[in-house]
């Protein structure tokens, strides 16, 4: 088969692999348009200076041993199949790199044989790129659950980033959906992959010429909607793997209707709004310091998809409020809505100087369409209405914003 066709296929295979927080998009490029975000085979990924780098994004092969329901290459489905060799896969990339298209490579695999197998596939293409191309760009390697540990450390002397994917968030799930795949497959390597991170560091301290091992850490990727798991479920999923595995992400990604199966939920589109709201529950759970738990509760198990989850926690909690601006510490500053770490670190160095009011608060970059009805300065609210809930969450939903202007009739 044509590298070129091979390419086409193991591209577009990878698009489900979520590598950044946005999946299912399916709006395309028009005649004088630019940008496109159905195409494949390009990803964004961040270096450690904050530069957004891009990266060649391809499976190695979409052959597959296991008949995963939710997966578009599960073994009983008609697509079409290809695969790199991985003197192909290196070859590609560097030509790529040497052109600028990319500036490293994220590359994943479906299970071709087993899970030993697909893995030393993986190792050898970046060995070929570390050793013979002596390319030091950024790789991310997705490690295959249930392969060899000895295979997932090696995997990681090579690879900036390495991901195991959980998929789904429950072993029910799992089991129903994935029955040749089980947690301790996947969750036995995220272990083997923190602690050797950890011991990694150690030995840089004691001796500089120490390999470095996964030096931008792990991540993994759950899939959303496929199975009838809450918000609430998934939160606590990841607040245990940011807490236990010490993950630098976990990816959200909408399942995409790639399969009629009678085991899945039902889902007719990618429920897009839903991821959203994951990531921003995700982003306070790991910069705001809130908890899963204050966020959901078996009362309201779903996130509020017509509003942020902090604007949705802050009027569930309404006794909180309104906030002195002037007084208010900063971990209290960070739960207003509409006000970030930034701006909340700029109000609290500004009134040492002197007492804040409104007019300054828009110029620290607070959000103040929102943060207004929560805070006050100097003993002055600054709401259009009455302190109360309902009122409150009309106002912050997304209905009211979509119904903001209106055609005024002639009639």
């Amino acid at each position: 088969m044509d590298i070129n066709e091979k390419l086409r296929i193991l591209s577009a295979a990878a698009k489900y692999d979520v590598s950044c927080s946005s999946s299912g998009g399916t709006r395309q490029n028009t005649e004088g348009g630019i940008g496109n975000s159905f195409k494949s085979g390009l990803c964004h990924s961040f270096s450690s200076d904050g530069r957004c780098i891009s990266l060649l994004k391809i499976l190695l092969t979409n052959y597959c041993s296991y008949d995963c329901a939710y997966c578009i290459n599960r073994i009983s489905n008609d697509v079409e199949r290809a695969a790199f060799t991985p003197e192909e896969a290196a070859d590609l990339t560097i030509n790529f790199y040497r052109r600028n298209y990319i500036e490293g490579l994220f590359l994943s695999s479906a299970v071709f044989k087993n899970p030993n197998y697909t893995m030393e596939l993986l190792i050898r293409t970046v060995r070929i790129l570390r050793e013979d191309y002596r390319f030091n760009g950024y790789i991310h390697l997705k490690a295959i659950p249930g392969a060899d540990e000895k295979l997932i450390h090696t995997a990681g002397l090579y690879a900036d980033r390495i991901s195991v994917n959980i998929e789904l968030p429950s072993r029910e799930s799992l089991k129903l959906l994935a029955p040749q795949k089980n947690q301790d497959s996947i969750f036995n390597p995220m272990k083997l992959i923190k602690n050797s991170i950890i011991n990694n560091k150690k030995d840089l301290v004691l001796y500089k010429s120490t390999p470095k091992f996964v030096p931008a850490g792990q991540s993994t990727q759950l899939i959303i909607g496929a199975t009838p798991d809450s918000d609430l479920s998934i939160m606590n999923m990841a607040e245990n793997l940011y807490e236990s595995y010490k993950l630098k992400r976990v990816y959200y990604s909408a399942y995409v209707p790639v399969s009629n199966s009678p085991k899945l939920n039902g889902i007719l589109r990618a429920p897009l709004i839903r991821e959203h709201r994951l990531y921003q529950a995700d982003w306070l759970l790991r910069f705001y310091g809130f908890k899963a738990k204050e966020l959901l509760d078996e009362n309201n198990p779903n996130l509020n998809i017509s509003m942020d989850p902090k604007a949705d926690w802050a009027i569930r909690n309404i006794e909180k409020f309104p906030l002195e601006i002037n007084k208010a510490s900063l971990k209290s500053l960070i739960r207003v809505p509409g006000i970030g770490l930034k701006s909340a670190e700029r109000i609290i160095q500004a009134r040492t100087v002197s007492g804040i009011d409104y007019d300054d608060l828009k110029k620290l970059g607070v959000v103040m369409k929102r943060a207004k009805y929560f805070i006050t300065c100097n003993g002055k609210w600054r709401g259009e209405f009455s302190f109360r809930e309902a009122l409150l969450k009309d106002r912050l939903s997304l209905g009211f914003q979509e119904n903001m202007y209106q055609q005024i009739s002639f009639f």
